[in-house]
């Protein structure tokens, strides 16, 4: 399970240093690719098969499973660190998500977000989550 928000900078190649206690989570390879809400989503490699086998049940006739199928195994790319604990996010996946220098890392249970800092503040905002956790009690969720 990932928690925790993390702020760091990609350099100019595209390369992000990974948290360390997110480092042994993640394993030797693990899966890289495109998010909602406009950011970039890790996967330890476990959890992208589990959700691979998801898509796959989905029914090919049904238009909406192909495009969000499309939208992640499309973008998806095999990542590994380097000696460094770093990553190299590709050009397309940095531009999905705006990122350009200043990230937040943030862990969601079963993968890792990177946003963009800017847009992490916009989307993240959490001055009215009171009344969004309230709208979860349907769904069995109560904080």
């Amino acid at each position: 399970m990932f928690s925790g928000e993390y702020n760091h900078s990609i350099d100019e190649k595209g390369r992000l240093i990974i948290p360390s206690k997110f480092r042994f989570e993640l394993g030797e390879k693990f899966i890289l690719t495109r998010g909602l809400d406009g950011c970039i989503c890790i996967y330890p490699m476990s959890a992208w098969d589990a959700l691979e086998e998801k898509l796959r049940g989905l029914p090919l006739t049904n238009k909406n499973a192909r495009l969000v199928t499309r939208f992640l195994v499309g973008g998806a790319v095999t990542c590994e660190l380097d000696k460094q604990g770093r990553i190299l996010i590709p050009g397309p996946l940095r531009e999905h998500a705006g990122l350009t220098k200043d990230v937040v890392l943030a862990g969601t249970l079963e993968r890792i977000e990177i946003w963009d800092k800017a847009r992490w503040n916009e989307t993240c905002n959490f001055d009215d989550v009171e009344a969004v956790a309230e709208s979860l009690n349907d769904c069995g969720i109560m904080i």
